[in-house]
């Protein structure tokens, strides 16, 4: 587990923004260069994605030409480039439109992520190593027959909290209408449904059917829909707006405790995720790079962040989802390897820094200049002495 990043001896106590105002500085008040750090942001408006702004467009020209890859939750057409740069807690920067509601796709993995955080540190769910298959009984699907059993494959009953976190489980099934194969198929088609699988743990798959799938298990542990959850116990005490919206798929309605809710999914890969705009995707962040403490309130334990940024034994760079650490350098070789994000496609990406207390969401970047932007945006530092 990685140790914390404490304070230096008799600083000051952390800044953490009111629910309505958030302070701001000058980037000199901060110890950042002001040319330097408006040549980093002139640098992620000139390299924004060439991907289409209607979302639903964009879709279709990349994942949706995946078997079963038509869209089932909604799309949104986004804004321009944008982005938030926070230094010590204050606002130093802001381009575009930060409080622009847009699809944050995988980003949504880390809210996704963190409920089951709160779970955990809750003892609702007593060990990440217990099989996920304890914890979820038959399913109930509204509108339809059959009940759904989520983990009664010999291969699925294996799966531990841990596995589906770190995206190691190599779950089989079906669910909202996604085969498990369907998502970033092998360009092997006789191995998507021969295939042996891969004993649970060994083995990384970035796979949205599967985050689907714990996003489900999800909810029948706290039997209330997720976004509440998250609401409670993570973006009100974070002080964050109420203009986000967390959505699932047109068929992701199961019946719990006699009512009818939804499923929510853990990004936007066939429609919805989490609809949210920049300044409450860096109080989250800034929440992260507080090691899960807001103001008096532990909201994730260190015990849950620690776990968050270990690497994953198949796959270094990715810790619990979408926590992507830095440690190799591979990420961010710009970056300090105490450095990390949480990354979705777009590119949304909240960098987050603890060694120079640096917390930056860029929206629509190419993702290929995320680590030059990284590069300028620690050089404003470095400059500043």
């Amino acid at each position: 587990m990685p140790t914390a990043f404490p304070q230096k001896k008799n600083a000051p106590a952390p800044y953490y923004p009111d629910p309505t105002q958030w302070q701001t500085k000058t980037p000199t008040e901060v110890g950042l260069n002001a040319d330097k750090l408006a040549a980093a942001i002139a640098f992620a408006k000139e390299k924004e994605t060439k991907n289409p702004r209607n979302l639903e467009v964009s879709h279709y020209q990349t994942y949706g030409k995946e078997p079963f890859g038509d869209g089932i939750g909604p799309f949104a057409t986004r804004g321009e480039p944008t982005g938030i740069v926070v230094r010590n807690g204050y606002i130093v920067a802001e381009w575009g439109d930060p409080l622009r509601v847009d699809m944050a796709h995988s980003v949504t993995k880390s809210m996704l992520s963190s409920v089951i955080g709160v779970a955990f540190d809750r003892g609702m769910i007593r060990s990440l190593d217990d099989v996920a298959r304890d914890y979820v009984p038959p399913i109930q699907v509204y509108g339809q027959p059959q009940l759904l059993q989520l983990f009664e494959t010999a291969h699925n009953r294996t799966i531990t909290w841990d596995h589906l976190l770190r995206q190691t489980s190599d779950w089989e099934g079906t669910l909202w209408g996604k085969p498990d194969w369907a998502d970033r198929p092998s360009d092997k088609p006789g191995e998507w449904l021969t295939r042996p699988r891969n004993k649970a743990g060994t083995a990384y798959k970035y796979n949205d059917v599967r985050v689907n799938a714990l996003a489900l298990a999800a909810l029948q542990v706290w039997r209330r829909p997720l976004p509440q959850v998250l609401k409670e116990t993570i973006m009100d005490p974070i002080g964050a707006s109420n203009t986000w919206r967390w959505f699932g798929y047109d068929n992701s309605w199961v019946v719990l405790d006699g009512e009818v809710v939804q499923s929510v999914s853990g990004g936007g890969h066939w429609g919805g995720g989490m609809f949210i705009h920049a300044q409450d995707m860096a109080r989250f962040g800034y929440l992260t790079l507080r090691r899960g403490k807001w103001k008096d309130r532990q909201l994730l334990s260190e015990q849950w962040v620690g776990r968050a940024l270990t690497p994953t034994p198949a796959e270094p760079g990715y810790g619990f989802m979408n926590w992507y650490n830095n440690r190799d350098r591979k990420l961010f070789p710009s970056a300090p390897p105490s450095a990390f994000a949480h990354l979705g496609n777009g590119t949304n990406m909240i960098y987050v820094d603890p060694e120079n207390d640096v917390v930056a969401v860029v929206r629509w970047i190419d993702r290929k200049a995320l680590d030059e932007f990284v590069k300028r945006l620690l050089a404003a530092a470095r400059a500043s002495g």
